[in-house]
C-alpha cells in the first residue's frame, strides 16, 4: 500500500507551484514542463507526497510532457485532515476534479502509484472523458491476505525505526502522526475485507498500463493480472525482482517503460495541436 524513502533525490525546481482551495481544505501543486505540451499528473502513494515523483518529473519533462503533481488532502503542504474516506476516496475524486478545472486541463494522463493508483482508478471511471491514458503502479482494486503483514511491518516500522520516521516528516512536516495513523488505521478496519472494485473498472476505457513489482509486500502478481483482465484496454508489466515502489527503486526503468507507452498520446496530442 505504501512506504516511505528516507534519502529522496534532491528537489526539483518547479515550473509553477501553489495552491488551490476546495470545500475548506487547500491542495499544494507543483507544475513543470511547457504550457502547450499534453499533460500527465502524478498521484502519489498513502504515506507519499509531490516528493515521491522527484526522479520521474525532470525525466517527462525531457520527453515533452508538462507535469502536475500534488500532495492530495491531509499529505505534504496541503491542509490537515480528520481521517481518509477509504475505500472509495470520494473526497479525493472531488479534490482532482478540481484541481484540473483549476489549471485548465480538460484532459490528462494520469499515474497513480498505490492509494494514488485506486484514485486514478475511480477517476476514471467516473470521469473517462477527462483521462486520455492511465498508468497505475501497486493499486490495489481489492483486499488480499498479503496487504495485512506488509502494513503490521510499516506501523512497526514508523514506531521504532528513526529513519523511516525522518523520511515522513522531511514530507510532511509537523503532519506525520496525523498522515500515518490516517493511513494505517483507514485501512485496517474490518469493514473493508469484503470491499472489492472490480464491478467499477469496466468503466475505465482509456488505454491503461498496469505496473506491479513481483515481489509486491502487499499484493500478490494475482492481483495486478485480475485489474488488467477488468479494464478496457488493459495491458500488464509485472517487473522482476521489483517490490512495492518500482518509480522509486528502479527509476530508469520504470521512467522509459511508461514514457514508451505514453509516446502514442503524447504524439496524438501534438498533430491534434499542429492542425488548430
Amino acid at each position: 500500500m505504501a512506504t516511505s524513502r528516507s534519502d529522496p533525490p534532491a528537489p526539483v525546481a518547479a515550473l509553477r507551484s501553489g495552491t488551490v482551495g476546495r470545500a475548506g481544505h487547500t491542495l499544494y501543486w507543483e507544475r513543470t514542463g511547457e504550457p502547450g505540451a499534453p499533460a500527465v499528473v502524478f498521484l502519489h502513494h498513502g504515506l507519499g507526497s509531490t516528493r515521491a515523483w522527484k526522479q520521474q518529473v525532470p525525466a517527462f519533462v525531457a520527453a515533452g510532457w508538462q507535469t502536475l503533481a500534488y500532495d492530495r488532502w491531509g499529505y505534504g503542504r496541503s491542509s490537515p485532515r480528520p481521517s481518509l474516506d477509504l475505500p472509495g476516496f470520494g473526497a479525493d475524486l472531488d479534490d482532482l476534479e478540481a484541481l484540473l478545472d483549476d489549471q485548465g486541463l480538460e484532459r490528462a494522463a494520469l499515474v497513480g502509484h498505490s492509494d494514488g493508483g485506486t484514485v486514478a482508478l475511480y477517476f476514471a471511471a467516473r470521469f473517462p472523458e477527462r483521462v486520455s491514458a492511465l498508468v497505475t503502479v501497486a493499486a490495489h482494486i481489492y483486499l488480499e491476505a498479503t496487504m495485512l503483514p506488509g502494513m503490521l511491518a510499516l506501523r512497526q516500522a514508523f514506531d521504532h525505526d528513526e529513519r523511516f520516521r525522518q523520511g515522513l516528516v522531511r514530507a510532511h512536516g509537523d503532519k506525520v502522526d496525523s498522515v500515518f495513523g490516517n493511513w494505517y488505521q483507514g485501512w485496517v478496519r474490518a469493514e473493508h475485507l469484503a470491499w472489492d472494485m472490480r464491478p467499477r473498472l469496466s468503466d475505465v476505457r482509456c488505454p491503461t498500463l498496469v505496473i506491479q513489482g513481483e515481489l509486491d509486500e502487499h499484493a500478490t502478481p494475482q492481483h495486478a493480472q485480475d485489474l488488467a483482465a477488468a479494464v478496457a484496454e488493459g495491458r500488464l508489466w509485472l517487473i522482476p525482482g521489483v517490490g512495492h515502489m518500482p518509480a522509486q527503486d528502479q527509476p530508469d526503468e520504470f521512467n522509459r517503460g511508461v514514457l514508451d507507452f505514453l509516446e502514442p498520446f503524447r504524439l496524438a496530442h501534438r498533430r491534434e495541436r499542429d492542425r488548430r
